[in-house]
């Protein structure tokens, strides 16, 4: 699980031998500021051809590449809703890394309150980066065709998930599952991590309570990755189906609207 950190603790870490600040916004955002020795690492290096999530080959390569090795302790940030950081943070989570830290406040307010910002690329030495996958995090096509007692979190929009829009070829969500859209577990206020309290608040009307296990998804994994990331650091017994609906609609599998 990810570790919360102040702005200012980044600040006192950028520059520091072992810690590597990671940016895993798009490459347009990132030349249109980032933090001093800050290396990008979008989701598009970490997507296959087909735009899921590529093999552990070439995640582990993703961040190697950038100068991510095992003895280096990952710092990312995120702005708006922070789904670029949630999805990096789960992806190297799976990976098998236990020393991601991500800093709490937006980018935004980052650059509001005046802290230094650079636009040039940096450019980084690669190191060996060595994959452990832990699978405990991640939910299948199965999973979610076999849910039992977990509970199935849509954190798509209410007009995905009753199948009213027409960028679907199968409108509709998996049987069974409930809706909540991931903007409602995203932090309030410049922040990227919503309160417990809240969060609890927010699920307890659509049946998920603090002792259910659950599977999260969205059409790509990257908003349900904001839920991941908000339940887990709640103590949500909780994990991601990264292929998500887009894999889902593929497949024999009913849908329900």
């Amino acid at each position: 699980m990810a570790t919360f950190v102040s702005a200012d603790w980044v600040s006192e870490h950028i520059g520091r031998p072992g810690y590597l600040v990671i940016d895993p916004r798009s490459a347009m955002r990132y030349l249109m500021g980032h933090l001093r020795g800050a290396v990008s690492v979008p989701f598009k290096k970490l997507q296959g051809p087909d735009g899921r999530l590529g093999p552990s080959e070439q995640l582990a390569a993703a961040f190697g590449e950038a100068g991510l090795g095992d003895d280096v302790t990952p710092v990312l940030y995120d702005h708006q809703d922070g789904r670029n950081v949630a999805m990096a943070s789960w992806v190297l989570e799976y990976l098998g890394r236990n020393d991601v830290h991500i800093m709490e406040s937006r980018y935004e307010d980052w650059k509001d309150q005046g802290r230094e910002v650079l636009y040039r690329p940096v450019l980084t030495e690669p190191k060996p980066f060595t994959a452990r996958i832990n699978p405990s995090v991640r939910a299948t096509l199965q999973d979610a065709a076999n849910p039992g007692e977990t509970k199935l979190l849509d954190t798509r929009t209410p007009e995905e998930f009753l199948g009213q829009v027409e960028m679907d070829h199968r409108p509709g969500h998996i049987p069974g599952a409930v809706n909540l859209p991931h903007s409602e577990l995203a932090g309030p206020g410049g922040k990227l991590l919503i309160d417990p309290d809240l969060l609890q608040q927010r699920l307890a009307p659509v049946g998920i309570t603090p002792q259910d296990p659950v599977v999260a998804y969205c059409r790509s994994g990257v908003r349900a990755s904001v839920a991941y990331m908000s339940m887990k650091q709640a103590g949500y017994n909780v994990r991601l189906y990264d292929a998500s609906y887009g894999e889902w609609m593929d497949s024999d599998h009913p849908v329900e609207i």
